[in-house]
């Protein structure tokens, strides 16, 4: 049998931005082990059914879909999430949301609803960090409804719920001293729909019209008769998007709407309070 250090010289996944990491965090999935563990033991031969798991793994990873839905779970914040191909898988970009919610908001007992929620990731992220904070997270799709619903389990946070609503649709007339989201921002024709993971995760949480900004503007004109007086809307956009967003959240009564950049540099989200 191959050692480990030899099953992954020869893994091959000349398509992946990141191949040897990608093949770590597989063949220590094969063996139900952590990634130390590669590292501590490279001479150490596997059994031949946990070769056998790691070639599936790759034989997948080598047809471009991505290792958080091969290995069925993301990590995300300080949290572990269980992702499926139903939900965006959570990217780390997205964790600007959670930091700059945490540094605007007190720490007392507040309820914030996270619009969009899939995996649950920003509510939960919160939820964890904040536990007198209340947190509702929504989405449209049933099955990220129930999937968010057993990360919450898995994690134990009681101040966390998840339910279905397109948008503002099912929460009737409730407010919220923030409302966060990470909608769909691609424009229909964006040339990166057919590249690399995203060509695997659902188009519906992706795409918003041909420039990208339907569910961003209709979230900006619903969102203040859901906030209370001085509550804040947070929402994460593609890089050039941040100018059109601060308009629109001007034009929507926010006042003196701000962008934050992401790891990369890029104006990534956008933010404003409301005003009565």
């Amino acid at each position: 049998m191959p050692s480990i250090e030899t099953l992954l010289r020869h893994a091959g996944l000349p398509g992946s931005p990141t191949p040897r990491l990608d093949a770590e965090l597989l063949l220590a999935a094969a063996l139900g082990k952590p990634r130390s563990y590669l590292h501590t033991w490279p001479e150490r031969e596997p059994a031949a059914e946990q070769v056998a798991a790691f070639a599936g793994m790759l034989a997948r990873r080598q047809a471009g879909e991505p290792v958080a839905y091969i290995l069925g779970q993301q990590g995300f914040w300080s949290l572990d999430l269980e992702v499926a191909p139903h939900t965006l898988i959570p990217r780390a970009d997205t964790e600007l949301l959670v930091e700059t919610a945490l540094e605007l908001l007190p720490a007392s007992e507040l309820h914030l609803l996270d619009l969009g929620t899939g995996t649950g990731a920003i509510a939960l992220a919160l939820a964890a960090e904040r536990p007198r904070w209340q947190l509702l997270g929504v989405d449209r799709v049933s099955e990220a409804v129930a999937l968010a619903e057993r990360n919450r389990q898995r994690l134990g946070l009681a101040n966390v719920r998840f339910a279905q609503s397109h948008w503002f649709a099912a929460l009737n007339g409730q407010r919220f001293a923030a409302i966060i989201s990470n909608p769909p921002y691609i424009a229909a024709d964006d040339q990166h729909l057919r590249q690399g993971d995203v060509r695997f995760e659902p188009r519906s949480a992706l795409v918003a019209g041909p420039d990208g900004l339907a569910d961003l503007r209709e979230i900006i004109r619903q969102a203040a008769s859901h906030l209370e007086p001085g509550g804040w809307l947070l929402l994460e956009h593609g890089f050039e998007q941040a100018g059109e967003v601060r308009r629109l959240m001007l034009e929507n009564g926010f006042a003196q709407p701000q962008s934050r950049c992401d790891l990369g540099g890029h104006e990534r989200i956008s933010l404003g309070q409301w005003q009565v």
